[in-house]
C-alpha cells in the first residue's frame, strides 16, 4: 500500500499530539514530521517533500498564511489543509488562506479537553480530505472518471428560471473566480450551496458581495428568492425552495446530514425540481464526494440543464465528477469558461 506522507504544522503541541495520534489510525497515512511554526514548515516542505501538508493559522515567527505563500512558490500542486478555529476571525483568516491557495481547511474541535472525542473529530475531518486530495494531486491531467455528456433527443424548450450552484473543496476559490463574471442583469435568482460550518458562509458571502455585480447574502429563512440575487446557504442549515402566494421563498431547517453534509446540495436540487423543473439550470463546482449527484438526475429526469467543472481546473473532481460520469451534464467545462457559459444559456433561452 502507497503511504501518503504528511507534515503536521501547528505551533500546540497538544493539537499536534491530536493530530498525529487521530491520523495514525489511517493505515494508508503516514506521519512523517511535525513542525512547531512556520519557518520550520517551510524549511521542512523543502526537505521531506510531504505529499500533504496540515498548517495551522495562527503561529509565531511565522504564521499559516505567510507559510502558505513561500510554500506556493516552490510547490504549486502541493495540497495544504488549513486548520481553523469556528470563529469570525478563523473564518476570515481560512477564507484569505484559500485565496491564496490552499487546498481545503478543517476546523478545530472546539474542546480538546475531551482528547478522546477530539481525535475522532479531527480524524472525521482530516482523514477524507487527506486522500482526496493526495489521490488528486497523483493523478495525472484527464485520468480521473470518463465524461459521458449528455444526449438530448430535442433541445430543452423551457427557458432558464433560476441557477443553482453545488461545491465543496475548493469551492470559495471557484465561486469567487465564477461570481465576479456574471452580469449584473443575469436577470434570474442563484442559489448556492457550498459545504461550509456556520460563521463561514456569512463571511464568504460578504467577500463575494464585494466582487460581484450581483447582490450576494447569506440566506435566512423566509427570504423572497428574487433575480439578481445570490443567496447561500448557511452553514448548518439545509435549504429549500417553497413557492408562496407572495413567490418563491427560502425555507431553512436543521433535518438530518445528506452525504453528510448540512447544507446538501441534493437537498436544494430536489426542492428546485418542484418549482422550476426544466426551467432549472444546475451548476457543480469543485468537491469532494457526490452531494449533487441524486439531486442531478432528478433535475434531468425534468429536463433541467446540468453543467459541471471540468477535472483539470477542479482542486476534486468528486462532485462535479459523479455527475459527469453518470452522464447527466449537457458539458464539462474549465472553471473559466462556466460564466460565460451560463450567461449565454440564460439569455438565449429567455430570449426566445
Amino acid at each position: 500500500m502507497t503511504q501518503i506522507r504528511v507534515l503536521v504544522v501547528d505551533d500546540s503541541a497538544l493539537v499536534r499530539r491530536l493530530v498525529t495520534t487521530a491520523l495514525s489510525s489511517a493505515t494508508d497515512i503516514d506521519v512523517i514530521a511535525v513542525a512547531k511554526d512556520g519557518l520550520e514548515a517551510v524549511r521542512m516542505v523543502d526537505e521531506l517533500r510531504p505529499d500533504v501538508v496540515t498548517l495551522d493559522i495562527e503561529m509565531p515567527n511565522l504564521d499559516g498564511l505567510g507559510a502558505l505563500t513561500q510554500i506556493r512558490e516552490k510547490h504549486a500542486r502541493l495540497p495544504v489543509i488549513m486548520f481553523s478555529t469556528l470563529t469570525e476571525r478563523g473564518a476570515t483568516a481560512t477564507l484569505d488562506a484559500l485565496s491564496r491557495g490552499a487546498s481545503d481547511y478543517v476546523t478545530k474541535p472546539s474542546n480538546t479537553g475531551q482528547i478522546a472525542d477530539g481525535i475522532a473529530a479531527v480524524r472525521d475531518q482530516l482523514v477524507p480530505r487527506i486522500r482526496a486530495l493526495a489521490g488528486m494531486r497523483k493523478l495525472t491531467p484527464g485520468a480521473g472518471g470518463p465524461v459521458v455528456r449528455r444526449e438530448r433527443a430535442t433541445p430543452p424548450a423551457q427557458s432558464v428560471s433560476a441557477l443553482l450552484i453545488g461545491c465543496s473543496t475548493g469551492g470559495p476559490d471557484a465561486l469567487a473566480r465564477l461570481l465576479p463574471r456574471l452580469p449584473g442583469d443575469l436577470g434570474v435568482p442563484v442559489l448556492i450551496v457550498q459545504h461550509m460550518p456556520p460563521v463561514f458562509t456569512a463571511m464568504l458571502a460578504q467577500r463575494l458581495d464585494r466582487v460581484s455585480a450581483l447582490t450576494v447574502r447569506e440566506a435566512a429563512d423566509g427570504d423572497e428568492v428574487r433575480p439578481g440575487e445570490v443567496l447561500i446557504a448557511p452553514g448548518d442549515f439545509h435549504m429549500r425552495l417553497q413557492r408562496s402566494p407572495l413567490g418563491t421563498r427560502v425555507v431553512l431547517d436543521q433535518g438530518p446530514q445528506e452525504n453528510f453534509c448540512r447544507p446538501a446540495v441534493d437537498v436544494l436540487f430536489r426542492s428546485a425540481v418542484q418549482l422550476y423543473g426544466g426551467g432549472a439550470l444546475a451548476t457543480i463546482l469543485t468537491g469532494m464526494g457526490q452531494d449533487g449527484l441524486a439531486g442531478a438526475r432528478e433535475l434531468a429526469a425534468a429536463g433541467a440543464r446540468i453543467l459541471a467543472q471540468d477535472e483539470d481546473s477542479s482542486v476534486v473532481w468528486g462532485m462535479p465528477g459523479a455527475v459527469a460520469g453518470a452522464g447527466l451534464a449537457d458539458d464539462v467545462l474549465p472553471l473559466e469558461q462556466l460564466a460565460d457559459r451560463i450567461t449565454a444559456t440564460v439569455r438565449r433561452t429567455r430570449a426566445a
